[in-house]
C-alpha cells in the first residue's frame, strides 16, 4: 500500500474545499479587473475574452472529462478485480481435490487462512503499517501454499494431471493479488490534477471578469460555479480512492466473504 495514496486521498475533501475558496478568490479578482478595465475603457473591454474563455473552459471541459472517464474506468476495474480474485481462489479451492487425501486437509486449512487475511486486507486502510503486514502475510501464506501443492502433486497418490490442474490455479489466484495491489497505486500523474486546479483557477478569473460590467454580480451564479467546479473534482478524487470517501467498493468484498463462508 502506498503512503501518497493514502495521503492524497485523505486530502481529498480539503482539495475541494480549497479549491472552492480559491476558485470564489479568483472569480472576485477578475470581476474587480474587469470592473476597473470597464470603468476606463468600455469599447475594449470585451475584445478577445469570447475567444480566452472558449479556449479554456473547453480545455477545462475536456480534461475533467478525461479524468473523470479514466477515474470511473479504473473504479470499476477495481471492483472486478475482487471478483476475479473470488473466482480464482474458489477455482483453486476445487482443485485441491487432486491431491492425496493425506494433504488436502492441510490444504484446505492454508486455504482457509489465506482467504481470511484477503478479506481482510483492505478493511482499514488508514492503517497503512497494518495493511503492508497482511500484505507481507499474504506472500508468506502464498509460499506455503505452493511448496505443500508441488510436493503433493509429486506423490503417486496425486491425481493424474494434477501438476498441470493445480499448479496453474495457483498462479492465477497469486497473480490476482499482485494486480489487484498494483490497481490500488493506479492514478493519473500528479501534474495531471496540478493543471486541472489551475485552469479552474483561470476559468473562475475569466468568469469573474466578464461579469466585472454589472455593478452588481449576482452571487448565487458565482457559488454555482465554483461549487459545480469543486464538486467535480471531489468526485474524482473519490472515485481514484474507492476505500476512502463516499464512494467506495467495500461492498463488493462480500463475494470474498461468501466465498469464504462456503469453506466451512
Amino acid at each position: 500500500m502506498d503512503t501518497t495514496d493514502i495521503s492524497l486521498a485523505q486530502m481529498g475533501s480539503m482539495v475541494a474545499v480549497g479549491l472552492f475558496v480559491v476558485m470564489m478568490l479568483a472569480v472576485e479578482v477578475g470581476r474587480r479587473i474587469g470592473r476597473h478595465r470597464y470603468q476606463t475603457d468600455k469599447e475594449t473591454f470585451a475584445d478577445g475574452l469570447g475567444a480566452a474563455e472558449g479556449a479554456i473552459f473547453a480545455l477545462l471541459g475536456l480534461l475533467i472529462a478525461f479524468t473523470f472517464s479514466g477515474a470511473a474506468s479504473r473504479f470499476e476495474d477495481r471492483r472486478h478485480l475482487i471478483t476475479q480474485e473470488a473466482n480464482d481462489i474458489g477455482t483453486a479451492w476445487l482443485r485441491i481435490d487432486l491431491l492425496p487425501a493425506a494433504d488436502q486437509p492441510a490444504m484446505r486449512d492454508l486455504f482457509r487462512r489465506y482467504t481470511d487475511l484477503r478479506v481482510s486486507a483492505y478493511e482499514q486502510v488508514r492503517d497503512v503499517a497494518g495493511t503492508n503486514a497482511k500484505l507481507l502475510e499474504t506472500q508468506k501464506l502464498q509460499g506455503e501454499i505452493w511448496q505443500l501443492a508441488v510436493a503433493g502433486v509429486r506423490k503417486p497418490e496425486a491425481s493424474p494431471g494434477a501438476a498441470q490442474v493445480l499448479l496453474p490455479s495457483l498462479n492465477a489466484m497469486f497473480d490476482i493479488v499482485t494486480t489487484r495491489n498494483t490497481a490500488t497505486r493506479n492514478h493519473p500523474p500528479f501534474a495531471i490534477y496540478l493543471l486541472l486546479g489551475v485552469l479552474c483557477a483561470v476559468g473562475s478569473m475569466l468568469f469573474g471578469y466578464s461579469i466585472g460590467s454589472s455593478r452588481n454580480p449576482n452571487w448565487l451564479h458565482k457559488l454555482a460555479f465554483a461549487g459545480i467546479m469543486a464538486l467535480a473534482v471531489y468526485v474524482i478524487l473519490d472515485l481514484e480512492f474507492p476505500r476512502r470517501g463516499l464512494i467506495r467498493i467495500d461492498g463488493e468484498d462480500a463475494v470474498l466473504m461468501e466465498l469464504r463462508q462456503s469453506f466451512d
